[in-house]
């Protein structure tokens, strides 16, 4: 099992990653969502979410937009993976976890760290939850 703490981690670098290791077998768990970056312009990163959740149809029908850190996360290593509704796409999309915080089965257990101080311009996931 792998766990991988996600502060100041790159969305994109971090989704790619964990759906590899997901592919080969791995349990992987994946902390402080709230704290993964996306990187480029805020406005930009903004505009695309808003646009997304205004396309909605009804309240019963959808589609449904997802609005907390982890399950945006979640949503983006999905996409990374092959079907996710059948056969190896399931099984990794299965064994991947996602946390905002760490629960007290994994604050003793080493973590990886996957982020860096950033320089450039970038926007923190807990900014688009409402």
């Amino acid at each position: 099992m792998k766990i991988i703490d996600g502060t100041n981690a790159a969305m994109g670098r971090l989704a790619s990653y964990v759906a590899k290791e997901s592919l080969k077998g791995e349990e992987v768990v994946i902390l402080n969502c709230d704290k993964v970056i996306i990187t480029g312009n805020r406005k930009t990163t903004e505009n695309e979410f808003q646009e997304k959740r205004d396309r909605v149809g009804s309240a019963q029908k959808g589609p449904k937009h997802i609005k907390t850190s982890e399950r945006i996360v979640k949503r983006v290593i999905r996409g990374m993976l092959p079907n996710h509704r059948f056969g190896r796409g399931r099984d990794a999309w299965k064994k991947i976890k996602c946390y905002n915080s760490v629960p007290k089965e994994f604050q003793d257990k080493k973590m990886i760290k996957a982020g860096k101080e950033k320089t450039c311009k970038f926007t923190e996931v807990k900014h688009f939850t409402k």
